[in-house]
């Protein structure tokens, strides 16, 4: 489907995003949205089974509720209020017994799912308890399952293993061929797919790459609305390497990953920083096999650490939305 191009001049400020991923990754891109335009919403992956958010996943029944609550507290006002109520979310216990490593926020979310029995309304909840620009929803409306084929470094030639699990497959040792999502007719959570299909712009990244960004095109309900939808799609590349699932990975190899993944996806732009790239030809072509152009742009913190700054982010993001104009080209510098 073709999508109509944004108007010379068009200001971001009364974009609509759809920001999609999870934990740190999401987070940042959420800290930089919130300078751009007062519409964001994050569509969050769904599949931890780690830490206090895979303890209350196998105890509770529930949606495991740490990337949830690390996007609704980026997303937090800008007052004392506001980011109070966000240390608070983001309070750790550390009590050597039973609630050794919960969250407060984890607890809380959970608490609002049991009293009002609808988990978008829990997260609107807390969302107005810290004033949040902004709107978080689940990817799906079930805990989800990854799965992958993880080819040992060390044995290219042994078959590759199987590996259960978000946690297990984000430190795996070796390289990741494949994964699943489970169940595989899981339903996205509608107004998660409302969302995609009203935005103007989707971002897909930064993050881990194959336990929060990529589960994003394997649920067929997320996926259809990410082909159907009218609005631009940006993807954010990573910093630096992921240790486990994407040691060894470069820049394009993420982008023919997710062309694998997704043939017919279009991307419009793909925003890298200057010092993530190996070989800035070949993250042309493979953008290019997406139909993207490529954005460079400085948005680390500049420090040495792979960690994205909100305010270079969101310039980057701006320049996107009001700079893709005419026809798809190789490079914008």
């Amino acid at each position: 489907m073709s999508r109509p191009r944004a108007r010379r001049g068009q200001s971001a400020s009364g974009l609509k995003v759809v920001a999609l991923g999870g934990g740190h990754g999401l987070s940042a891109t959420l800290r930089a949205l919130r300078h751009v335009t007062s519409d964001v919403t994050a569509v969050v992956t769904v599949a931890d089974d780690g830490g206090s958010s895979g303890r209350l996943r196998s105890e509770m029944d529930v949606l495991p509720p740490g990337d949830l609550r690390m996007a609704v507290s980026a997303l937090c006002d800008s007052s004392e209020w506001g980011e109070i109520w966000r240390d608070i979310l983001q309070h750790r216990f550390s009590t050597g017994g039973e609630l050794d490593g919960h969250a407060v926020g984890n607890l809380l979310l959970v608490a609002t799912w049991e009293l009002l029995g609808d988990t978008v309304a829990g997260l609107d909840l807390i969302g107005k308890l810290l004033n949040a620009h902004g709107r978080v929803l689940p990817m799906a409306t079930t805990p989800l399952a990854i799965e992958a084929d993880v080819r040992q470094r060390e044995q290219p030639d042994a078959p590759a293993l199987l590996i259960r699990g978000q946690s297990r497959v984000a430190v795996t040792s070796g390289t990741v061929e494949r994964i699943r999502l489970y169940p595989e007719d899981a339903e996205a959570c509608p107004e998660a797919v409302a969302a995609i299909e009203d935005a103007d712009w989707v971002i897909l990244g930064p993050g881990s790459w194959f336990t929060s960004v990529m589960p994003h095109l394997l649920l067929p309900g997320i996926r259809e609305a990410l082909h159907h939808t009218e609005a631009r799609l940006a993807l954010t590349l990573n910093l630096a390497q992921q240790p486990g699932e994407t040691a060894g990975y470069s820049a394009a190899d993420h982008l023919r990953s997710l062309h694998d993944y997704a043939p017919d996806l279009r991307v419009d732009v793909v925003v890298a920083d200057p010092s993530a790239i190996e070989d800035l030809d070949d993250v042309l072509r493979c953008a290019k096999l997406l139909g993207a152009r490529v954005l460079l742009r400085q948005v680390g913190v500049g420090d040495g650490t792979p960690q994205h700054d909100p305010l270079r982010l969101a310039a980057a993001y701006r320049d996107a939305f009001e700079g893709i104009l005419g026809d798809v080209g190789e490079s914008t510098r």
